[in-house]
């Protein structure tokens, strides 16, 4: 007897949107055992990278490698598809190392659209969504073009920049979230509907060149690292040949031709009022903010290896097509060359991520999440964060089980998230090692162990990456041992290690059991750098140890601020907002007082059980 064929319209979980933080979320949602659907506007762009075909950098690297820690799919798509890997920040402190890589952009969509296609338990269809589905304050599915409605019982919002977007190049004005895509028309109406605030961002691109017009002669190379670190920890090694990037410079001329031409410039023009970022601002915006400097650098990264193209890394602009034909040919190494791709700014709705739990559920409407670019975020990497921890929380929602909430102490990915729900945003968000107390301790090298065994608890992590990460560390406890029990001239091997003249090959002379566990380098690193520094690492221990206190001290979903006496209207205001779901959130709330967290501690002894989560509080993962 053939078995029934399960109806195309019902699902566990539905994902709007198949970029990064789509297909994050909807990988996690089907391998947790889920029945997911993936909806995208054009199934051709799945994993499109619509800005740098980069993966990582500066604090990003170290959350692509937190996403793999828990059992995503980022990192491994960046070491398939890589085409350039560099490791940043190797001359500073081990907090600071991150990685990146360049990609090969059309390969990355067509690997990453496969994954999609191949994945148990995941449909991936190719709709225009126009509402969401709701009754009695719980979501009940989306509505698509056509009338279709497709029932779920969670659904996650990951529309990237295509709500209600507009492109503007010089003062043209085109609908679309991307050149060549469409844009999201009716979505934004169907939240507002349902209560949600949308706000306006901007994001912007610079144009691309015709390699084969560069006259590369003239520029710096810049190769990617001899020995290259690859994203995955189920990686050991990167094989494929990498591509070289080229640095040039902009100088006094392109300065002056942009001044001149400012006012044509639709950031300056007034026609689009959306804030954009300001960590990567456009040209125009680098020329007014930095008037003095006499130049700034521009990297001439390939976009591919079957592809001439190549990214303008630094010359973002939405400037008018003219100006930038006058723009480029100013550049050194761009005398010749030939512009592909014009750049341009996209304009789009956002809502702010106070609308949402630590877990990334909306407050307004049970079982929805949204994540990425919607809560006012930049970047694939931010995106991807955000995906896979709404996935794993719509997964689990549907599956009955309690929220999982990754604390600011464990992760980048828990900064990332609890800045955006306690803090909120006034411009696209974008990570940086500084956003992190606790970075020492979130090193891209280590976050396997921080994170792999919450992986392999929620159902992410199979048996392979487990075998490896129990392996890795074994291999770690073994070297530990040996270094603190094994003497030479009354000093144990940690000992000299401590000293900085000192390398893991000084030592296997004196212990040649040393050499068999040196052969993976990665357990090397992170022994050695705990040992360097267990000073620092303990200093920080402390306070993660004060802040945990703190967060586990809960404050009831219930709980009206208005009744607190001695609470200042405007805390009381705030709190009622953001509801944090513990005292440490609380203290983080911008314009929150120790005064006005002394008030609320002094209430919650009073009566209302602070050590006790509220019904509906997600609990911290320790």
């Amino acid at each position: 007897m053939s078995k029934s064929r399960p109806d195309p319209y019902v699902y566990d979980v539905v994902v709007i949107g198949a970029g990064h933080a789509g297909i994050e979320a909807a990988v996690a949602a089907a391998r947790m055992g889920c029945r997911t659907a993936l909806l995208t506007l054009n199934a051709d762009s799945v994993g499109q990278m619509s800005c740098n075909p980069a993966i990582g950098g500066v604090a990003k690297g170290q959350i692509v490698r937190e996403i793999d820690a828990l059992g995503g799919v980022m990192g491994l798509i960046t070491d398939a598809t890589g085409i350039q890997f560099r490791m940043l920040n190797r001359g500073k402190g081990p907090a600071m190392h991150s990685p990146r890589a360049q990609c090969d952009k059309k390969a990355y969509q067509f690997f990453a659209k496969h994954l999609v296609e191949q994945q148990v338990n995941l449909t991936l269809r190719q709709e225009m969504v126009e509402g969401i589905e709701a009754a009695g304050g719980k979501v009940q599915g989306v509505r698509v073009r056509g009338g279709a409605v497709y029932k779920a019982r969670t659904v996650v919002v990951t529309t990237g920049t295509f709500l209600q977007a507009l492109m503007h190049t010089g003062e043209t004005k085109t609908e679309g979230g991307r050149a060549g895509d469409v844009s999201a028309v009716g979505l934004s109406g169907s939240l507002r509907e349902l209560g949600f605030e949308l706000r306006r961002f901007k994001t912007g691109t610079p144009p691309r060149l015709n390699g084969r017009t560069i006259n590369f002669a003239v520029l710096e190379e810049q190769p990617g690292d001899e020995t290259p670190v690859p994203f995955s920890f189920m990686n050991r090694e990167i094989l494929q040949t990498q591509l070289p990037c080229h640095i040039t410079f902009t100088n006094p001329e392109v300065h002056d031709l942009i001044r001149q031409n400012i006012h044509r410039a639709p950031m300056y023009s007034g026609q689009i009022e959306g804030t954009g970022p300001r960590y990567c601002p456009s040209i125009e915006d680098k020329i007014v903010r930095f008037s003095d400097r006499p130049q700034h650098q521009i990297f001439l990264e390939p976009e591919g290896r079957l592809t001439c193209e190549y990214y303008c890394n630094g010359i973002s602009t939405s400037l008018p097509r003219d100006v930038q034909e006058a723009i480029i040919p100013l550049i050194p190494g761009l005398e010749q060359a030939e512009i592909i791709r014009f750049g341009y700014a996209v304009e789009y709705d956002f809502a702010p991520p106070t609308q949402l739990d630590s877990s990334l559920q909306t407050k307004n409407i049970a079982g929805l999440y949204f994540a990425g670019q919607i809560n006012g975020t930049t970047g694939y990497e931010e995106a991807g964060a955000q995906g896979i921890v709404a996935g794993i929380n719509a997964a689990r929602l549907a599956l009955g089980l309690e929220p999982v909430v990754i604390d600011r102490a464990h992760a980048y990915i828990g900064v990332l998230i609890d800045d955006l729900v306690t803090r909120g945003v006034d411009e696209p968000y974008r990570m940086f090692t500084s956003r992190a107390e606790y970075r020492l301790q979130l090193r891209h090298d280590n976050a396997d162990l921080r994170l792999t065994p919450l992986g392999r608890q929620i159902g992410l992590v199979d048996d392979a990456r487990w075998s490896k990460y129990e392996q890795h560390a074994q291999r770690m406890d073994s070297l530990r041992h040996l270094v603190r029990t094994t003497r030479e001239l009354g000093e144990t091997l940690e000992q000299k290690l401590r000293r900085a003249e000192t390398t893991w090959q000084d030592l296997t002379p004196l212990c040649p059991a040393l050499e068999e566990l040196l052969e993976d380098p990665s357990s090397a690193e992170q022994v050695l750098i705990e040992i360097r520094y267990s000073g620092y690492i303990a200093r920080q221990d402390a306070q993660i140890e004060k802040f945990r206190r703190l967060e586990n001290k809960y404050i009831p979903v219930e709980l009206d601020y208005g009744t607190i006496p001695h609470l200042r209207k405007e805390a009381s205001e705030k709190l009622g907002r953001v509801q944090p779901r513990s005292i440490g959130q609380a203290a983080r709330i911008s314009g929150i007082s120790p005064a006005d967290v002394a008030t609320l501690l002094v209430y919650l002894k009073q009566g209302n059980r602070p050590d006790v989560p509220g019904k509906s509080s997600p609990n911290p993962v320790d």
